[in-house]
């Protein structure tokens, strides 16, 4: 196990890397495999050897070696959270085959679609239709069984938010909606502990701002709330199982 573990830690810094150009390119709606990655401000294509993940950026000191420019920070946390929720996900789900590969799968879309909102608001269809397709593909292929059980619950997390999104369109968007069904195709019924647990964070994330800044600004604050869908789905992801399980023992 833990030669699996490092080997999907190093795996998970070379997936990282590449979420960082699907971050980059595809609000852009530009070919994450069209060409070399570039510096934003000079345009100077990035050398094989400042393309190391995580490494280069620490070398770099987060600049660009040409021009100067700041190096956003997200690049190495991309490279180094999806490492870590790699290694992680292997750890816990060693054993059983679906679950490690459905979860890898899902952070490998969880990353760049929080990582997305968080920047533009925004939840590209081009990343939650390929993770809706592959969801359903490798829930046939592994576990034919338990497939009915996560397309019912991608629908049900689908309409749980879709239904206020329609009703108030102001508030929650239908990118939401559609981030939770495709949790729920990769969770099953943990979808919803991990419903439960981003709003209950994106709650407290709200007032923590509202404190902050004060009621009239904190209303006028908009807050994404896809990073805390994506953080209740890795946990759901984990433990979210045994979450379910400790809630129907004690009550």
């Amino acid at each position: 196990m833990a030669l699996a573990i490092v080997a999907a830690a190093v795996g998970g810094l070379l997936i990282g890397s590449f979420l960082n150009v699907l971050v980059s390119r595809v609000p852009k709606r530009e070919s994450p495999f069209g060409g070399r990655s570039h510096c934003p401000e000079c345009g100077a294509t990035i050398r094989a050897r400042d393309n190391i993940p995580l490494l280069s950026w620490l070398l770099l000191r987060g600049k660009c070696r040409d021009c100067g420019a700041p190096i956003s920070k997200r690049y190495p946390l991309v490279e180094a959270g999806t490492a870590v929720l790699y290694a992680v996900t292997v750890a816990v789900h060693y054993d059983d085959t679906t679950l490690l590969v459905l979860g890898l799968a899902l952070v490998t879309f969880l990353i760049p679609i929080a990582a997305i909102d968080l920047e533009l608001q925004l939840i590209p269809n081009r990343l939650t239709l390929p993770a809706a397709i592959v969801a359903v593909v490798l829930g046939l292929a592994l576990d034919l069984d338990g497939e009915v059980e996560r397309l019912i619950a991608g629908a049900g997390a689908a309409l749980f938010l879709g239904l206020p999104a329609l009703i108030n369109p102001k508030g929650m968007g239908m990118g939401d909606a559609k981030l939770a069904g495709v949790m729920g195709l990769y969770l099953g019924a943990p979808v919803a502990p991990a419903l439960l647990i981003g709003l209950a964070t994106g709650v407290l994330v709200g007032v923590g701002v509202v404190m902050n800044v004060g009621m009239s600004a904190g209303r006028r604050t908009r807050i994404p709330f896809g990073p805390f869908l994506a953080f209740g789905g890795v946990v759901a992801m984990l433990v979210g199982q045994d979450i379910i399980d400790w809630y129907l023992d004690t009550f």
